[in-house]
């Protein structure tokens, strides 16, 4: 490995070399083939132009000749001996636009590029698979990532130089005019060099394997992450590290099981803290509600203003799940307004979700978001302006500073430096009165910026980030008893079972412009199951819990690794890339193999299916030793692991679906944060009701004395039936 390191390394160091000599091209400048007529304003179009994809058609009119990822590219760099340039990103990423407004929209540097490289556009978000891969070579070869995320290759895949943005100019780091021709030089007199090179670090990429361990997860793993979590605790904003500053939603559902099961205030303290600094921070949309992607400050208050479906996803369910726990009706408000927010601007005619709002509007970040003073004070009248300025904190000079100037511009970010509660009692007024005035001013507010240019909305619709959006969907309509949540889960679901779904009733990855491809990843079916079992205990409707069976055996099918245990990211039948990955960490978003145990965990118990369980334990213990060494990682794990090591509840609800003290005694679980459980509901108006075929146990649970009743078991282990709500709640604390 040293020897791999010290090559790859090597080539690496010479290409970036901002001081080397430059070294000009004299080779004569092609001609530029492009694959269409010229667009309304006179540019020719690229390849790109008849992708699907919001990213690649933002790059349609580049002078670079970018190839979409596919045969056609790699066998033209074989025939002309060219490295290929792989840049991969996202139609809402920031830097993704500096780079293209800088390089890739620029004459000169185009030139350079397609004389010397075959150019691939990759979207990350449509092709995962792809960016797993490479993201990890930077991280390797440069101990950094992020997007742009840029590759140079060989021919036949194999990467010799990573990097992310890359400046046209070099000023510190070495930029396009200087690296595009040393590249070159490099290709030509030290090609065998490169060749080893990109071989040894395509066999390091081979290394990172998950080999099954004989070392368990188990409670001192638990106990372990919560440790490491409470060392990286902010007191002071709350939230994990300093910055950039991600809101993890998953530490948060971690915790939130950990104090459940431990009874630990400290767990409950850090969930608390955290939910309330975001909500107040201006990393949320305090104006059209939603949460941006992440904050630039540990403040919580300058965020890159880009919004993602998985984000709202996740965030939701933690402040879904934080309302249960604690009851705080902030936390239930700022949940409703989340939904509000995708249901408004997020939902597609059809019924699925977009996948992200950008940043950037107008060329600048932030612009659609941020208020000045004076644009206050001319939206309202000069009582309510006062009022908006004093909550939100609104400063003449601006609390947003320019980060190329690195002044304040007059702009600000709407935030709370306290609650309403807090600032009604300063103002001796009813903290009810309050919200209202607030309330009526921000709808002001609202239909003011509604006229502003809006950010690009890249309305692809992924199968993975809808199942998010689905059992978030699922969970609130359960814990608020909203009918309109649960319309927008089904519609959704219904959309994807319906356009997203072969013939062969296996998943499709992405769907936009009438069209659906890409065959489906790990992610999609873990996800995508995930929201069937959340949307299954919402309205009990058994298809649902069928589908996800049957997609369930679908993957294990097509991704689940035999030899070692745990799912690939790729199935058996999909595209040969250099390596067949397996994700395990749960960043940005969970991992599939995170998702997928505890759905295997879940399905066990609803099925009494003893395999599902076992698939679930091997999956732990197939990724065990890396888990182990840091356990805070991988806290979607964790609350899978929390699930298996239990106690966990399996509850049959026998009764009639409208009947009064069925829905009475539904509803009093969904009033209460109990997470390790599955529910299931046997209708008693029905001889041979659908979910006896699944879950045979309950044949012969009936309701007793005609009442709705309630069938408790914990770890295999049943209490005797009862038919009273307070106590079915009683039996759950014991």
């Amino acid at each position: 490995m040293k020897k791999t390191l010290f090559i790859f390394l090597a080539i690496f160091t010479t290409i970036s070399a901002v001081n080397l000599r430059n070294v000009s091209s004299d080779a004569e400048t092609k001609e530029m083939k492009h694959s269409s007529a010229l667009n309304d304003a006179g540019k020719k179009h690229n390849r790109l132009i008849h992708e699907k994809s919001p990213y690649l058609l933002q790059h349609a009119d580049n002078p670079v000749d970018w190839y979409a990822w596919g045969p056609e590219a790699f066998e033209k760099a074989r025939k002309e001996n060219k490295p290929i340039f792989l840049s991969i990103g996202y139609s809402t990423c920031h830097w993704c636009h500096v780079m293209a407004h800088e390089s890739f929209e620029d004459p000169e540097v185009a030139r350079l590029m397609n004389e010397v490289f075959i150019c691939i556009k990759v979207d990350r978000e449509e092709r995962p698979d792809i960016d797993n891969i490479y993201m990890r070579v930077c991280q390797m070869m440069t101990g950094s990532g992020g997007w742009p995320l840029t590759i140079v290759m060989t021919p036949d895949k194999k990467p010799f130089y990573a990097g992310t943005y890359i400046p046209k100019k070099s000023y510190g780091r070495i930029g396009m005019l200087d690296l595009v021709p040393r590249i070159k030089e490099l290709w030509n007199i030290q090609h065998a060099d490169i060749q080893k090179s990109a071989n040894l670090i395509t066999a390091s990429l081979g290394q990172f394997s998950h080999d099954p361990s004989e070392v368990k997860l188990d409670a001192s793993t638990l106990k372990a992450a919560y440790e490491l979590l409470t060392r990286r605790f902010s007191e002071q904003h709350g939230g994990f590290g300093t910055s950039p500053k991600f809101p993890s939603p998953q530490n948060l559902l971690f915790l939130l099981r950990y104090w459940k099961s431990t009874d630990d205030g400290n767990a409950l303290r850090m969930v608390v803290k955290t939910l309330h600094s975001m909500r107040k921070g201006g990393i949320y949309d305090h104006i059209g509600y939603g949460f941006h992607r992440y904050s630039t400050d540990p403040e919580w208050l300058v965020p890159h203003f880009e919004k993602m479906l998985y984000d709202q996803a996740m965030l939701a369910m933690a402040y879904t799940e934080g309302y249960l726990a604690t009851g705080k009706k902030e936390f239930g408000e700022t949940a409703k307004e989340i939904f509000a927010y995708v249901m408004r601007d997020m939902t597609d005619p059809k019924g699925g979700f977009c996948s992200a709002e950008d940043a950037d509007s107008e060329g600048k970040e932030g612009k659609f978001y941020v208020w000045t003073e004076q644009e206050i004070r001319h939206a309202l009248k000069e009582e309510d302006a006062n009022l908006i300025i004093n909550v939100f904190n609104i400063e003449k000079a601006g609390n947003f500073k320019d980060e190329i100037a690195g002044r304040n511009t007059g702009d600000n970010i709407l935030h709370l430096k306290k609650s309403l509660a807090e600032i009604a009692l300063e103002n001796k007024t009813s903290l009810d009165e309050l919200k209202e005035r607030v309330e009526t001013a921000r709808r002001k507010l609202f239909a003011v910026r509604s006229k502003r240019i809006r950010p690009h909305k890249d309305d692809k619709i992924l199968t993975d980030w809808n199942g998010l959006m689905i059992a978030a969907l699922a969970k609130g309509a359960q814990a608020f008893d909203a009918p309109e949540y649960l319309a927008a889960a089904e519609r959704a679901t219904g959309f994807i079972l319906s356009d997203m779904r072969r013939q062969d009733g296996r998943l499709l990855h992405r769907y936009r412009g009438g069209q659906a491809g890409i065959p489906a990843f790990a992610d999609d079916y873990a996800f995508f199951i995930w929201g069937l079992l959340e949307l299954y205990e919402t309205n009990f409707n058994v298809n649902y819990l069928s589908t996800a069976l049957d997609l369930n055996s679908d993957m294990i099918k097509h991704f689940w690794d035999n030899q070692n245990g745990g799912f690939y990211f790729t199935a058996d039948d999909a595209e040969d890339l250099i390596v067949r990955q397996k994700e395990v960490y749960d960043g940005a978003i969970p991992s599939g193999n995170s998702v997928a145990a505890l759905n295997l965990f879940r399905l066990a118990r609803i099925t009494a299916d003893p395999e599902l369980e076992e698939k679930a334990n091997k999956t732990m213990l197939t990724f065990s030793t890396e888990v182990k060494k840091m356990p805070a990682g991988y806290t979607q794990m964790m609350i899978g692991l929390s699930f298996g090591i239990g106690p966990t509840y399996e509850i049959i609800i026998a009764g009639n679906p409208r009947a009064v003290d069925t829905r009475d005694m539904l509803n009093t679980l969904r009033r209460h944060f109990i997470p390790n459980k599955i529910v299931l509901l046997r209708p008693t108006d029905e001889e041979t009701p659908e979910i006896t075929r699944i879950a045979k146990f309950t044949e012969h649970q009936s309701g007793i004395d005609g009442k709705a009743t309630a069938y408790i078991c914990r770890d295999y282990t049943c209490k005797m039936p009862v038919t009273d709500t307070k106590e079915m709640l009683k039996l759950l604390k014991e």
